[in-house]
């Protein structure tokens, strides 16, 4: 038998000064990641202290979207999910739900990319990711 993710409403996210960048771009679609420029590494959550030099010569760039689902769990409770760490293309592990699919037929390895759900009131969306 399958179980469906639920579409379970998700609580308004706190934006201030330092994520605001990373959450007009969600709103856009796009998901950002930091990037190291020192060692040319990038980097999640994105902030603006490098995790590598804790030096400040980072920026926010544009990620593709996509990656493969590293590990996961299937939550069974009366309103179904599903946490997982996804490993992006660029090599960054990102902690977070995968959504809109069967949770019954995830693997680890599966194709994902980076779909942004709506959150409570007007505050940005959270990112989540689905099966390709």
């Amino acid at each position: 038998m399958a179980t469906p993710a639920s579409n379970r409403a998700l609580p308004a996210i706190q934006v201030d000064p330092t994520n605001k960048p990373y959450f007009d771009a969600a709103r856009e679609g796009r998901l950002l990641i930091g990037l190291c420029k020192d060692t040319n590494k990038h980097f999640w959550y994105p902030r603006g202290c490098s995790p590598f030099t804790l030096s400040n010569n980072v920026e926010l760039v544009e990620a593709r979207g996509t990656g493969t689902i590293y590990t996961y769990t299937v939550m069974r409770t009366k309103e179904p999910y599903c946490v997982a760490y996804v490993e992006l293309d660029e090599g960054v592990r990102v902690f977070t739900n995968i959504v809109d699919c069967d949770l019954d037929s995830l693997k680890i390895g599966q194709k994902v990319k980076v779909v942004f759900k709506p959150t409570q009131g007007d505050a940005p969306p959270a990112t989540m990711f689905t099966p390709v």
